[in-house]
């Protein structure tokens, strides 16, 4: 089969990859992939972000049922979940299980991931695409749930201001989450053409940071703005980190100390309530910009929004 691998220094194309065998009476799934987008994960592995990773990159998709040990899934569209717990450590045990202490991740960590014509996921962690809802829109579920994922950790007074810095694809969706719950958003970016996308439900779009904020969002991907992040969160409030990268960032603790400012880091977030914000047409998303699979280095550098190969 057609799959993007990655070999611990270099992602590569083939057409023989091995097509995964699928155990249904084990609880799995076999999926067909449809589409399956570039997120800046993918392109922070490239970089060295998870060097002990080896095989099929990527994590976000869309597919078709082929085998499933739930009959009732085949031939259903899904997307799925790419966190597989055990279900048995402690941290599953006490409602945390994006943490499980043996924790595979599709594409990303002991798990083959979505760059590919086949993926075989745990059923458990499925989620069927509602009928009305094209691959295109369906696809942006797992970044739309990591957005949400933020609305879950943190209160929104809708009365104190809130920043986002950056103006990126998961910005658009991290903006637009915050927004719903009616606090005043502003957000901080770099490219004009970009910042336009979010007038319609932020305050202000500006391209240099201006004033304090009682939330701070970082959703840059790079480690380079967090000294702003941190210097335009108000004493007693919270900056949320939404970014992974590979390398290490440097910040003042002891002014996170002397102003009492709370640092949440943000992962990955529910799938049923991004699919209902979806279903419903609650979130304005960009087109996606479609490539074939042996044209994935093209994908990789794309400026588009958001970026997928098209397997099927």
């Amino acid at each position: 089969m057609r799959a993007v691998i990655y070999d611990g220094r270099a992602a590569r194309y083939t057409q023989d990859a091995p097509k995964p065998a699928c155990d249904v009476n084990g609880g799995q799934s076999l999926i067909r992939i449809e589409l399956a987008t570039i997120c800046n994960t993918d392109r922070e592995i490239l970089r060295g972000y998870r060097p002990d990773f080896c095989g099929v990159m990527g994590h976000e998709f869309v597919g078709i049922v082929e085998e499933s040990s739930d009959a009732a899934l085949v031939g259903a569209r899904v997307v799925g979940e790419l966190n597989i717990n055990c279900g048995h450590c402690l941290y599953c045990r006490t409602g945390r299980p994006h943490h499980c202490e043996t924790r595979q991740v599709i594409g990303i960590d002991g798990h083959d991931g979505t760059f590919a014509d086949y993926l075989v996921h745990e059923t458990r962690l499925l989620h069927v695409v509602p009928d009305d809802l094209a691959p295109e829109v369906a696809v942006f579920t797992e970044p739309l749930a990591a957005a949400l994922r933020i609305v879950e950790q943190v209160h929104f007074d809708p009365a104190a201001p809130v920043a986002l810095i950056g103006d990126g694809r998961l910005a658009l969706m991290v903006g637009q989450c915050v927004a719903l719950t009616g606090a005043p958003l502003t957000v901080i970016g770099r490219v004009p053409e970009k910042l336009a996308l979010f007038k319609d439900f932020s305050v202000a779009q500006l391209l240099e940071p201006a004033g304090t904020y009682e939330v701070v969002i970082d959703a840059t991907g790079t480690p380079e703005s967090l000294p702003t992040a941190l210097a335009l969160t108000r004493s007693e409030g919270t900056l949320v980190i939404k970014s992974t990268y590979a390398g290490s960032a440097s910040i003042n603790m002891s002014e996170v100390v002397v102003r009492e400012i709370t640092i949440r880091g943000s992962r990955c977030g529910p799938f049923a309530p991004a699919l209902r914000l979806l279903e419903r047409g609650l979130v304005v998303l960009p087109p996606v910009e479609v490539h074939a699979p042996d044209d994935f280095q093209a994908a990789f550098d794309s400026r588009a929004f958001k970026a997928a190969l098209k397997f099927h």
